[in-house]
This record gives structure tokens, sequence and C-alpha cells, in this order.
């Protein structure tokens, strides 16, 4: 009986050595499952920040558009900030993967960074050359599906109206859901009627030369100077000069410090040549996409070619106008460029020599603000030596000026009266 129980009790005994080994190898199996999965997770979670790719900037020192791609919806919150003048973009924790070069300042645009703010938190930050308006913040989905973009548009403005802004800020939430108004807007403050006075050329960028050597940057800006000084003697405008010295000036630049301003009227001075010396008389031109003639088209493109005599690449950003009230106000704004032409052209016809059918149009870059009156005052020819002469003396600008000056406060009293 014994001998038979001995071998069961050894089977018993190794039995239960086996089943304890297999169940601690179960239990080893599950700590290093535990670990795995810790492991694992790690990545995930450090994963689990948006990824923003594909950085880009597009528009000139006028209007501008930010575009940033995401791999999954954001929520951004937008405000404004100055000293410098800022749009501030923050986002939930957000990886950045944006190409360097990508960055570089661009049109209205100086400067752009991004990072991490707080735990969380990153924030985008695209600081301007000047005051602007925010058109719009945007996230909408890429087509087919794949990820989310962020789209912001901005457009030169006056300080009055980024202060204006910044004053309607703090009663609103702003965020691309548009925000809850807290309260009511801020009034913008009274200002008076605004002109800005554009010196053509300038710098690196000459413009015409006459047959005596008169080159015409300089007879822009000494023209220029005696308007302003004319129209600020009046007491009744506040005046502003793209350029006072002898600098270069990119044409959006030159259209952006009329916006800036929130000028009611630009003018650019120009003394143009031409390869028929006996024409001679000044021009008054308003913008158009069509040219009124071959001539006016021939002086906008040599206008036009300002930039690139300085290097500049003038490759434009074509965008169709998509809300209906900036093409009316496009439209409004033409009328009272070409309402203001018309008058000038009545003011100078007494006193100063014109060319047959003074007034025309073509596509001037430097007159295609969508919200400032705009026309450029052809002078005179360079190439006519009866008009050289005229545009080197003084007394005749000041005459000149002085026409020009009539015509301005004319259209101001109406424009005025009018509430326009």
């Amino acid at each position: 009986m014994r001998q038979s129980i001995m071998p069961l009790a050894l089977f018993v005994a190794r039995k239960a050595r086996v089943m304890h080994a297999a169940a601690a190898q179960r239990i080893r199996s599950l700590i290093w499952l535990f670990v795995l999965v810790i492991a694992s997770a790690a990545p995930v979670a450090a994963d689990s920040s948006l990824r923003a790719t594909d950085f880009k900037m597009a528009g000139n020192a006028t209007e501008m558009r930010v575009v940033l791609h995401f791999d999954r919806e954001p929520d951004p919150k937008w405000f404004l900030l100055r000293g410098p003048h800022r749009l501030v973009i923050d986002l939930p924790e957000t990886s950045f993967v944006i190409d360097p070069t990508s960055l570089s300042p661009r049109g209205l645009i100086k400067n752009v960074r991004f990072g991490a703010l707080d735990q969380g938190k990153s924030r985008l930050i695209l600081t301007a050359k000047g005051p602007f308006s925010v058109d719009k913040v945007d996230v909408m989905p890429e087509e087919g599906g794949q990820g989310y973009r962020l789209v912001a548009d901005i457009s030169a403005a006056s300080d009055r109206k980024f202060d204006q802004a910044l004053a309607d800020q703090s009663l609103t939430t702003a965020s691309t859901d548009k925000g809850d108004r807290l309260g009511k807007p801020v009034a913008l403050p009274a200002k008076r009627f605004t002109v800005v006075i554009d010196a053509g050329h300038g710098g690196i960028d000459g413009g015409a030369e006459g047959a005596s050597g008169t080159v015409e940057k300089a007879i822009t800006l000494s023209f220029a100077q005696e308007l302003q000084k004319q129209l600020a003697g009046t007491g009744k405008y506040d005046v502003f000069m793209t350029r006072d010295t002898d600098v270069f000036l990119p044409l959006d630049e030159r259209v952006r410090i009329a916006r800036q301003h929130e000028a009611d009227l630009f003018i650019s001075i120009h003394a143009d040549t031409i390869s028929l010396k006996g024409i001679r008389g000044a021009t008054v031109y308003t913008v158009s996409d069509k040219a009124s003639d071959a001539e006016a088209q021939a002086t906008a493109d040599r206008e036009n070619l300002s930039d690139t005599l300085a290097g500049i690449d003038i490759k434009q950003e074509n965008h169709e106008v998509s809300d209906i009230l900036v093409d009316l106000i496009r439209r409004e704004t033409h009328t009272f460029s070409v309402r203001f032409a018309r008058a000038l052209v009545e003011e100078l016809s007494p006193a100063v020599e014109l060319i047959n059918h003074p007034h025309r149009s073509a596509g001037f870059r430097v007159l295609k603000a969508p919200d400032v009156p705009s026309v450029l005052v052809e002078l005179g020819y360079l190439s006519n030596p009866k008009d050289e002469t005229q545009l080197r003396d003084p007394d005749w600008r000041s005459r000149a000026a002085d026409r020009i000056a009539s015509a301005i406060a004319a259209f101001a009293a109406t424009k005025t009266a009018t509430g326009g």
C-alpha cells in the first residue's frame, strides 16, 4: 500500500510544481503586458496635440491672407495688440511643423512667431507694418476631408479704426465664432477731411528724365511739398505725404499709407515723358480695368514698372470679390474718384495747359485702394521743353498747386455735406 501511495505523492508534487510555474509565468506575462500598455500609451499622450503644417502668406502691403493647415479641427481664439500692431491667435496645444522659409516678411506682415504658451496652449503671432483690420478668421475643412485649415484675412487700416477694434475687443469674445457681444460698440471719433499726397518715384527709381537733365522724382517731391504747404495752411485738412525725402517706396506701400491715414482723397503726382516731343500739358487719370486709350495704357504700364526697376517681384494675387459689400464700396470709391477728376480738370484748365481729353483712365496700381478716392496727376511732359521749363519753375508749381487745392476744397465740401 505504501509502495502505491509514494508514486502518487511524487506525481502530485511534481504536478503542483508545474502548475505553480505556469501560474508564475502567467503573472509575469500580465506584468509585461501592463508595462507594454503603459509604454505604448506614453507616445499617444505626447502626440495628442494638434499638428500644424504648411504655413502660407499671400498678398501685399494693403491686403494679406494667412493659411495654416491642421491635422484636426482647431479651436482658435484671436485678439489684437498694439505697440507693434499684432494679431494674436491662441490655439490648443499644437505641434508646429513649418518650413522656416515660409515665415519670411511679406507685404503687410513683417514678422511671424509661434510656439507653446502655457501647458496645453500654443500661440501664433502676426506682426504687421502698421494698423490693420481683421476681415475674417475662419476654420474650414480641407477639400477631400483630410484635416482643416485656418484662414486669416487682414487689410491695412487707420490707427483710428485699429483703436476702435481694440476698444470693441473688450466688449466681445474674439474667436471664429464671432463672439458674444457684451456691450455696445465703441463709436469712431470724428476726423477731419484727410488728403494723402504721393510724390511719384523716388530713391533708386528716378522716373522720367527731361532733355535738360530734370529728374521726375525731384519734380514730384517739390510739387507735393508745395501742395502740402498750401493745404496745411488752410487749417481745414489733415495732410500726409507718402514720402518727404528721396526714398523708394513700392506702389502697394503707397496705397497702404493712404489707407493707414484713412484718406478721403489720394493724389499721386507725376511728370512723364513721351516720344512725341511736341505733345505737352497736364493729364488727370483715374483707375479702370480697361484703359480709355492706348496712351493711357502706355502711361499706366510705365508707372506700374516702378517696382520692377527696384528689383521687386510684382506678382499679384488675383482674388475674386466675393463680398457684395466690398464691391459696392469699390464702385462708390470709383464714382468719387471720377467726380474729383472732372472737377480738377475744370479748375486746372484756366491756369494750366492740358492735353486733349485731359481726363483719362487705366489700370494704375497706385490708384487701387478700394476705399480711397484716388487720382494720378501728370503735371506735364518732361520730354517737352516748355513743360520741362514750367515744371522747374517754383512760381508755376505754386499756381498749379493752388488750382488743385481749390478743387480739393470744393470736393471736400461736397463730400462732407453729403456724408460721403
